[in-house]
């Protein structure tokens, strides 16, 4: 009965290690690393860039959305954003090694509330995760949200909404 015990007990021990261990697997980071900025949001363009008041236009770090043309999917992952945030919410944008992209915006990650917008963008499966050497600070971050959203058919998963990842479409290759 002892090693009975002893075998129960030593089990209990290693599915509580794996579910501590599963744990961090699909969580988002507690809070920004590097110093942050406030913007307030004037705009919501698509689910992946949006416009300050101060008129800065703002792309986020690591996470790629439909594009416009993508319809009825630009949509949806547009409304997965307003979810999270809302014109006239104060976010707060927080840099990586490249400040900014070829088009002049912003490159950062948005905070509101102590929550990163990017990573839940990528959890509720309204856009997937893209890398872009430097900027690459939260990238395992976004690859286990993807996969769990995936695997839950959240958002856009549910609906083949990624048949064509927006970087394909933009290249043209469907």
């Amino acid at each position: 009965m002892t090693a009975a015990l002893s075998a129960l007990s030593a089990f209990s021990v290693l599915s509580a290690l794996s579910v501590a261990a599963q744990a961090p697997e699909d969580s988002a980071p507690a809070a920004p690393r590097r110093a942050t900025t406030n913007c307030v949001v004037s705009r919501l363009s698509d689910g992946d860039t949006l416009r300050c008041q101060s008129g800065a236009r703002v792309r986020l770090i690591g996470i790629d959305a439909p594009e416009r043309e993508q319809t009825p999917y630009s949509d949806m992952s547009l409304a997965g954003i307003q979810s999270l945030v809302a014109v006239g919410d104060t976010i707060q944008l927080e840099p990586d090694v490249d400040p900014r992209d070829q088009y002049d915006r912003i490159l950062a990650y948005a905070w509101r509330g102590g929550r990163m917008v990017n990573w839940h963008m990528v959890r509720e499966g309204w856009a997937i995760p893209i890398t872009v050497s430097p900027n690459v600070q939260y990238v395992d971050y976004f690859r286990r949200a993807r996969d769990a959203a995936r695997k839950e058919g959240m958002g856009l998963w549910k609906v083949d909404g990624f048949r064509c990842e927006p970087a394909s479409f933009r290249a043209r290759r469907c």
